[in-house]
């Protein structure tokens, strides 16, 4: 059997963990080529349904799954192999084997996790592509999971600057999920690299995703949520980021915003605060980016005559989510004057419009 069909039976054999395929090559003397036999097999404790897949596998998977391997350019790797990323074998349960498409280097580089909502405000998506801007000029790969809102967005502000990003997939490489990220898929394969555990026809389903976060957090030196509700999922993989020993921050925002909530508990239970990407890369010992780096991170604009009525409505406006009615009770101003005003803002990327009515500052 050779090497890339060993991995995929690997890949494919239920419950199987690093570890078990560490006691299979210390069990077959070392050579990779004999951990599929029954005799080695039965020397090691594992999941019986592991056992029987390993010493007699799906053959018809296995020749589809070596078709899409050799025709894509997947590239597989045992976490008995050198390329397997360093920090992720020191987790408990690591993967086996990992798919991937893309830079092995990107997955050995010192990288940062950042998570968060799905459904972010807009203030977050900026916060988000910002921060992620940043820690790519500084040296750091960000790692995330591809997901709409937070995650799409630390990808794509990494990719801005001309950084290095890595995403973990919950499903097979050879199905993007969501759909609308697949344009996004191809660019993170140029500049980084997209991974999974999970053999190609792998369908989404919820519980592959609390699998996928622990390789997010287990490749990473720390985890940054940027908004998560209180039982967000982005808080699984703080806590599997606590767990592995790594760091967690995660940043605060107004109390009146139901995706702050679950960045709040977390720092109540011990995450440190942040408010700029200088105090997670001062934790991780990084230096600030400084004049010299490549590429930008362009700020959200301003109207180009900000007279004095747009400054009034903006510190108004503060910092806290604000209707119509109560920046007129505010300011004084007109109704309609408010409502041009918050218009022109919002098309130069100063406020954003809120359900419910509202208006938020977005941050600069």
């Amino acid at each position: 059997m050779d090497a890339t069909k060993i991995r995929a039976v690997l890949a494919r054999t239920p419950g199987l963990t690093a570890e078990h395929v560490h006691a299979l090559v210390a069990a077959s003397g070392g050579d990779i080529e004999r951990i599929c036999e029954a005799r080695t097999a039965g020397r090691v404790e594992m999941p019986r349904a592991a056992r029987e897949f390993l010493t007699s596998p799906d053959e018809a998977a296995l020749r589809s799954d070596l078709e899409w391997i050799e025709a894509s350019g997947t590239q597989l790797i045992s976490c008995a192999d050198a390329d397997y990323p360093p920090l992720l074998a020191q987790t408990t349960g690591a993967p086996a084997v990992l798919f991937v498409l893309g830079s092995l280097q990107a997955l050995s580089s010192p990288q940062l996790a950042m998570v968060g909502s799905r459904s972010p405000t807009p203030a977050g998506r900026t916060t988000a592509r910002d921060f992620a801007a940043w820690f790519a000029r500084a040296g750091l790969t960000v790692t995330s999971g591809l997901a709409s809102g937070i995650d799409t967005a630390c990808h794509e502000g990494t990719l801005l600057v001309g950084g290095v990003t890595v995403a973990v997939f919950g499903t097979g490489l050879d199905r993007v999920y969501p759909t609308e990220n697949t344009h996004l898929a191809t660019r993170i394969r140029e500049r980084g690299a997209l991974v999974s555990e999970f053999p190609p026809r792998t369908q989404p389903q919820r519980k592959h995703f609390p699998r996928r976060n622990r390789i997010i957090s287990g490749l990473s030196l720390g985890t940054l949520v940027v908004e998560a509700a209180r039982e967000s999922g982005s808080l699984i993989t703080a806590r599997l980021a606590a767990e592995q020993g790594r760091e967690v921050f995660a940043i605060p925002g107004s109390i009146h915003n139901p995706l702050s909530r679950g960045c709040h508990k977390l720092i109540r239970e011990g995450a440190k605060l942040v408010e700029e990407a200088a105090d997670v890369l001062s934790e991780l010992k990084f230096s600030l980016p400084g004049e010299g780096l490549s590429g930008s991170t362009p700020a959200p604009g301003k109207p180009p005559a900000l007279d004095k009525e747009y400054e009034m409505l903006l510190d108004a406006l503060g910092f806290e989510p604000a209707t119509i009615d109560a920046l007129v009770a505010r300011t004084g101003l007109p109704g309609e004057s408010i409502a041009s005003m918050l218009l022109i803002l919002e098309l130069n990327g100063c406020v954003a419009a809120l359900p419910g009515g509202r208006y938020g500052r977005i941050p600069k």
